[in-house]
């Protein structure tokens, strides 16, 4: 374990936007055309939080499930993969548990709700932890630059 993690480094902060930026661009991708077929143009001009089931299901309820279920299945999410990260445990560095990867979903709301400092603090982190890694216990990880050979399977 100590040689692979000799081979991985914490990803930063801007990586990790980028990583949520590819990641809501592709659940907007789902939901937006889905969305305006079910209520139609008016839903965009709309001042309602929640329009009927179909917008929460598709607005709060996909969102979760879909995050939640990649990371159980691949410890990442396609936005992850596109930075070659992972979210693994941060004291065995093996795969999340589904508590966690729950906690972590969860966590992201603490995360948010005070200015987004708890993304903000991925910057400042030595291990690059947001606030929603330290609760859940996870770090995201991916393979040093000059260590390249080393793949996530």
């Amino acid at each position: 374990m100590a040689e692979v993690q000799e081979k991985l480094e914490y990803v930063g902060f801007w990586a990790r936007v980028g990583a949520t930026i590819i990641d809501s661009i592709l659940i907007l991708i789902i939901i937006f055309p889905i969305l305006t077929a079910f209520y139609g143009t008016a839903y965009w001009e709309s001042e309602n939080i929640v329009e009927g089931p179909m917008d929460f299901l598709l607005t709060y309820i996909f969102p979760m499930v879909a995050i939640i279920a990649f990371w159980l299945m691949k410890q990442a999410t396609p936005g992850k993969f596109a930075i070659s990260a992972k979210i693994v445990d941060a004291k065995t560095g093996g795969e999340p548990s589904i508590g966690q990867c729950i906690i972590r979903y969860l966590a992201y709301f603490l995360s948010t709700i005070p200015l987004c400092l708890g993304f903000i603090w991925v910057a400042f982190d030595s291990r690059k932890q947001g606030w929603h890694d330290k609760i859940a216990g996870t770090v995201v990880v991916r393979p040093k630059k000059r260590d390249s050979e080393v793949k996530f399977e």
